[in-house]
């Protein structure tokens, strides 16, 4: 795959106005919309739930990648489906059967992610990364908008390319934290596909334009 993907996550959206933000990026250069969905016990907030990603999918007009920071996600695979996710990523700490997981995602119609936290090691999803179309490296602790990027997160990425070319797999590399356009780059070279960018975005004094700076900076 050649083409970079930059999905703006809505945690850093204006929640009072959320309806004008998701047009922006329906109108932006922006591929995906990423949705974190946090539950306050796997980690240690509380974002939106579904009447939120039922409300999003609504104005939405491009693709919905949810990343699940819950416990227990296989209760609610078929409930995103039915609200019109198209990406579904789950946490690897979070899965105790993470290979039935995988395929209950794909059974329900969506692309299976699965999101590795600061600490887990690349080597864990050796068995499963044939299933898997999207891994996500957290980048930060997962929880919170706004963190500092990992540095090490680079050599993470480098090790991640390296069993998806062993595998002869088609799996995508995303990364979810801390994504600025003084890193992109550096993360698309060592094989990153998806750049998951909130803060940097809609902070932004011009949040269009940042999009097409970051899209010029790894194209």
């Amino acid at each position: 795959m050649s083409k970079k993907i930059i999905a703006p996550s809505l945690l850093a959206a204006n929640f009072a106005n959320l309806q004008h933000d998701i047009e922006m990026v329906n109108q932006s250069e922006a591929d995906w919309f990423h949705l974190d969905i946090m539950d306050g016990v796997y980690v240690p907030n509380i974002s939106f739930g579904m009447p939120v990603v039922k409300a999003i999918a609504k104005y939405a007009k491009k693709i919905l990648d949810a990343h699940l920071m819950i416990v227990e996600p296989d209760r609610y695979i078929q409930t995103f489906a039915d609200l019109g996710v198209n990406n579904l990523t789950v946490h690897y700490e979070a899965c105790t059967h993470l290979h039935r997981t995988i395929q209950a995602i794909k059974d329900a119609g969506m692309k299976a992610g699965v999101a590795l936290n600061p600490h887990t090691n690349i080597d864990l999803l050796e068995d499963t990364i044939s299933d898997i179309d999207i891994v996500c490296i957290m980048s930060v602790n997962p929880g919170f908008g706004g963190q500092s990027f990992i540095e090490n997160t680079y050599d993470k990425v480098k090790d991640l390319k390296s069993l998806i070319k062993a595998k002869k797999t088609k799996t995508l590399i995303e990364i979810d934290g801390g994504v600025t356009s003084k890193n992109a780059k550096k993360l698309v070279d060592a094989g990153a596909d998806i750049l998951v960018a909130g803060s940097f975005i809609f902070k932004s004094e011009n949040p269009p334009q940042t999009i097409i700076e970051l899209k010029n900076t790894i194209s």
